[in-house]
């Protein structure tokens, strides 16, 4: 038994690395692609719905069943509701609950953003960007709408005006490295060696010992993607955080491998980093819309949905 079960994860290696071998397209990631070499491949158990998921939803059922409560309060029941079951992947029933939660609180923005996060996923961008413009009217300090939408208008291939809400994100918290991450991506679709030169100045002004900068390492070279992973594995204190990890991890890799031009090893990685069932993250959310853009799958949501179904 001994005998297959290093067979198999030699096997896994062996197919991964396959798919990593990278196509060196313009100078700006070449760097990068020279320091490839090849990863192992490190899982997590994949997350799964706990007791205490299960308990908090039921409890906030009973609470919504109250005759005694007002608007406010039954549109923070919903979002939280809301909230639960977009963290346990039932994202159907989630944004049912966000537009429960804007039919009693109209002016509620945070609701208004989860809905522009489902529609990007429906690749209903027209409707997201009114989302997203929504819950900006009413709350301009919000950071992630400007994430979120920036991050719809990348997907509907509009980079110059993703650009404008990407820096306006990276700007407000320059020190974190996920707003660096998405600029870089955004300004890649227009420009890739001058994307990894802003890439390059702004690690040397802000990098810190927060975990996400190195990921922003493998982009720029600085680490080995092979080491990174093997840190990852390492560094972690529960299978919780090392889920967590290589969502993002594999998230992005398969970003830089679509950068680099191998879409084989994007669609591996892709599917790695939604091994982990970390559903709420958005680098599960996206890798899943990679996934589908793809292979042309059309989306899983229905057009409408019936809010007032139970």
């Amino acid at each position: 038994m001994e005998l297959w079960n290093r067979i198999g994860r030699l096997s896994c290696v062996v197919v991964v690395w396959s798919l990593v071998g990278c196509s060196q397209h313009g100078g700006a990631l070449s760097t990068a692609a020279k320091n490839m070499q090849p990863p192992s491949v490190v899982l997590a158990t994949p997350l799964q719905v706990t007791y205490q998921n299960e308990l908090a939803l039921a409890r906030l059922g009973q609470l919504l069943a109250s005759n005694d409560l007002n608007n406010d309060q039954r549109a923070a029941l919903f979002y939280e509701r809301g909230m639960m079951f977009d963290k346990v992947g039932l994202r159907t029933m989630a944004r049912i609950d966000f537009s429960r939660a804007l039919r009693e609180k109209p002016d509620f923005a945070e609701a208004y953003n989860f809905i522009g996060v489902y529609l990007t996923q429906q690749q209903d961008f027209d409707n997201a960007y009114d989302a997203f413009d929504s819950a900006l009217e009413l709350a301009p300090g919000y950071d992630y709408a400007y994430l979120n939408r920036g991050i719809a208008l990348y997907y509907a291939h509009r980079p110059e005006l993703a650009m404008k809400d990407m820096q306006v994100f990276q700007q407000r918290k320059p020190d974190d490295p996920y707003r660096t991450l998405w600029l870089f991506l955004t300004s890649a679709q227009l420009d890739q060696n001058k994307a990894m030169q802003t890439l390059m100045q702004q690690y040397d002004s802000h990098h810190n010992d927060e975990w996400g900068w190195n990921i922003v390492e493998v982009y720029t070279g600085k680490q080995a993607p092979a080491e990174f992973i093997r840190r990852i594995a390492d560094s972690t204190s529960s299978n919780r955080q090392l889920a967590e990890h290589l969502c993002e991890a594999y998230f992005y890799l398969a970003k830089l491998s679509q950068l680099q031009g191998n879409s084989d090893a994007a669609d591996a990685y892709f599917k790695l980093s939604l091994a982990n069932n970390v559903y709420d993250f958005i680098e599960h959310r996206y890798a899943l819309l990679e996934l589908q853009l793809a292979n042309q799958a059309p989306n899983s949501y229905p057009a409408e949905l019936d809010l007032d179904s139970e």
